[in-house]
Parts: structure tokens; sequence; C-alpha cells
């Protein structure tokens, strides 16, 4: 067995692996990369390997630094399957689709007005031929991949449908397996349940670190810092604009809003969410409550998780653009969560100069984002190609991370180790290269061999 690491080596997105034994090859994940457009969009043009080689996908998640290359492929004629969850493989249908259309209709835009602009990377036509080749796979069951492999999927507790992959592989009479923690997520959160180490041994950890150097704020502290920013800013009178990625984070937020409003803990004021994709992803979350952690007393007494009162859904662009025009104080959640697309930079080109409005980031922000510029706080940020002075109040909340922190990736591994007295060697991806030395300098120190593999860096087992 090989590994070539593809994507997400010595950077955050972009997650692809690919493994060969003998004459097969299958990719762990096919994600896209994002940061500065240029170069994100020079990497996304770039085939892992030739699509002829390709005998099977197996992903770990639907989100787009993870699945959002799957266009690419059948665009190219790829028409072998795509292994994943029942969750991921609903959820990946309308990221893709909305992805597929962003990208047609910014080009639309742009060239009609004269701008010079790269095709879209793919289509929506593209989009749609990923559903056929999906086949459904149960937490917890061997599968067949592909001759001489086969799978199965652990909840990695990160997002809805999301997975660990415990990959085997066998050649003649040796036998070799390769653990791929794709996105671990945070036990105790809310909606999903808590990540689950495979208790297989394993030869080989591939796992992320995108916090391998520091350490969250308590989950149960994150309801109570999100009522205090809405409190704040509804007593100033401003704004509360939340880019959240639409997926995942828009239903907690959405949840922890609902118990804080039953409760009586932040006023009435309207909660929009302004995300065609955020809407049809809480209408999957719906479909798909069987797997929710009913561990939680809300998850198992609020008959509709997703809907109150001062809660609504914006239907349509036409809704999106009245909200600027809009007096007093609200609750605006949009995408994207890094700010690098959807509605959410209308409303920062609206209301980030006005210090009564506050921005609250609730997740990761890549290098050579918007997002992490905001985090930044620096005094002028570009949206939509115009300076806007940046004089909203910025508030950040880690605690709302779908991402494990260093303990807790600490926790996960030590959990694969005990079964796995053979582990030769654990590689770090979907990190920036801060965050994976500190953790693989953590790793070594407690007796692990890893190491940070480079883009298209190749291990043999």
């Amino acid at each position: 067995m090989e590994i070539e690491f593809a994507g997400a080596a010595r950077e955050v997105t972009g997650s692809c692996h690919i493994v060969r034994s003998g004459e097969k090859t299958v990719l762990l994940d096919c994600g896209l990369f994002q940061g500065h457009r240029r170069d994100a969009d020079a990497k996304n043009r770039m085939l892992p390997c030739p699509i002829a080689d390709i005998d099977a996908v197996v992903l770990s998640h639907a989100h787009l630094d993870h699945a959002g290359r799957l266009p690419f492929l059948t665009s190219r004629g790829y028409s072998n399957p795509i292994h994943a969850t029942k969750g991921s493989a609903d959820l990946t249908a309308i990221m893709l689709a909305d992805s597929a259309h962003i990208q047609e209709s910014d080009f639309e835009f742009l060239t009609r007005h004269g701008r010079p602009v790269a095709p879209p990377l793919y289509g929506m036509r593209d989009a749609a031929l990923v559903e056929p080749l999906m086949q459904l796979q149960g937490y917890g069951e061997w599968f067949d991949v592909c001759p001489g492999f086969r799978a199965r999927f652990t909840d990695a507790g990160h997002i809805l449908g999301s997975a660990s992959v415990v990959l085997e592989c066998t050649e003649g009479s040796v036998t070799k397996r390769l653990i791929f923690s794709g996105d671990i997520g945070r036990a105790g959160l809310p909606i999903i349940r808590d990540p689950e180490p495979p208790g297989d041994a394993a030869d080989h950890v591939i796992i992320e670190s995108t916090y391998g150097d520091r350490d969250h704020e308590s989950v149960a502290g994150a309801c109570d810092s999100l009522a205090r920013v809405v409190r704040a800013t509804a007593a100033r009178g401003g704004r509360l604009l939340i880019p959240a990625f639409a997926v995942g984070r828009t239903q907690e937020i959405v949840y922890d809003l609902h118990v804080l409003a039953r409760a009586g803990e932040i006023p009435g004021i309207p909660i929009i969410i302004d995300s065609p994709l955020a809407t049809a992803a809480t209408e999957v979350f719906e479909r798909n409550a069987d797997v929710f952690d009913r561990s939680e007393k809300p998850v198992r007494e609020i008959t509709r998780l997703f809907r109150f009162n001062q809660l609504t859904y914006t239907t349509s662009t036409q809704e999106s653009k009245a909200l600027n025009t809009r007096v007093g104080p609200m609750v605006v959640i949009a995408g994207s969560g890094m700010v690098e697309g959807g509605r959410i930079l209308h409303h920062l080109v609206h209301g980030a100069s006005d210090p009564r409005n506050t921005i609250l980031i609730v997740g990761f922000q890549a290098e050579h984002t918007l997002g992490r510029r905001i985090v930044e706080r620096q005094p002028m940020i570009r949206v939509l190609g115009e300076q806007v002075a940046l004089r909203a109040q910025v508030e950040v909340i880690g605690s709302y991370s779908a991402h494990a922190d260093r303990r807790e990736l600490g926790h996960w591994l030590d959990a694969v180790r005990r079964t796995s007295p053979g582990l030769q060697r654990v590689s770090l991806v979907h990190g920036e290269i801060g965050a994976q030395d500190a953790m693989r300098d953590d790793l070594r120190a407690r007796g692990y061999t890893a190491h940070c593999p480079e883009p298209r860096e190749r291990v043999a087992l």
C-alpha cells in the first residue's frame, strides 16, 4: 500500500489522499482548495491523478474542502463508485449544486461586466452526475470499495453524516490497514453524536490537525457567550451578523438561539437565516433526525428544533436585499463560513462600518480569507471589490468549532493506539503549518512516530 498526499498537506483545505495497491487506486476525499483565489483556482484545476486510474472514492463528509471537487472528476469522465454515508450523500447533493450555481452565476456576471475571469471549475450538469455514483454505507459495516480494498465508517462527530474511514488493503497474503480521521468533531455538542474512534488495529493513521496547537473554550460556555453577544448588540440597536457554514454550524447556532429564546435569555428580536443552502441543509437535517444525539434534553423535547416564532428563512434574493432597509436590531446568519462568498458579503458592505453592529465569528478562518482579516480586526476590508471600514464590533466564540482541539485530537488518537499495537506512523494533514508542527512535536514527545507530509509526498506501508 502506498499513500500520496494530494491535498490538505501543509494546509487546511483541499483534502485528498491517494491510496494505491497493485493496480488499484482509491481516493480518500476530493475537496476544494480555498484561500488566495488565483492560487486556489490553479490547484483546483489539477487532477489528483488520471481519471482512468481512479477505481473508487471514499468520502469522509460533505464539506466542500472534502467533497467540492467531485464534479470536477465527473466533468472529466469519472463514473466509478463514491462511497459515503446517507447523511453525507444527502448534504453533498445540495452543496455541490450550490457550488456549481455560484460558479456559473459569478462567471456570467463578471463576463457581462467585461472582467476577465477563468471559466467555472464545473457546472450544474457535472454536479448532477455525482449523485448517481453515490453508494450509501452505514456506520460500522464493512463494505467492498474495489477489488483488494474494503472499508468501514465510524461516526466522526463533525457534521451530519461525517465519518472516519478504516481502509483495509489486501495484496497477496499481506493485509494493511489505514485509518483516516476525516474531520473529528467535539464531544458534548448538541444535535451531532460524539466522535467514535475506530476500534480497529491500524498500521498507519492520517489525522487532521486544524487545532493541533490550541484548546477550545468549553462547549458549555458557547450558548452563554452567544446570549451575551445577542443582548449587547440588541442594546446598541445594532445587527448581529454571523457568517456561518451552511451545513452544521448554522444548525447549531439556530438550535442554541431556540433554546435561549425559550428560556427568555435573549430579546425577542428577528432572527433571519439568509442562505438558500442553509435552508436546504436544515431540511436535510430534519429528514435525518434519526441520527441526532438524543442525550441532549432539548433534542428529546423540542419537536421542531430549527423552527420557532422569532426565526425566519429568506426564500428569494428580493427578501435578502430587503433586509438592508429594515430598521432595528436583528440577527442575520448567512454564508459563507470563511466569508469568501455568499450573502454575508452584501450584509458586510452595508453593515461592517456601523459601530452598533457586531460581526460574530464562530468557526475556523483559514489564512488569506476575508474571515481571517476580520478576526485580525484590520481597519479596512475589501468586500465585493469595495474598501469598507471595519468599525463594527468583532466577537469570536471558539467553542462553536466543529473541529476537535489539541486535547480532543490526542484523546481520539490515544484510543486508536490502544487497539493498534503495530501502528507504524501518524501523518498530520488538514492544518496550517504552525498547528501541524506543534502537534507533531507533542505526539513525538508522547512516543508516536509522527510526521507532516509535504504536498505530493508518497509514503509506503
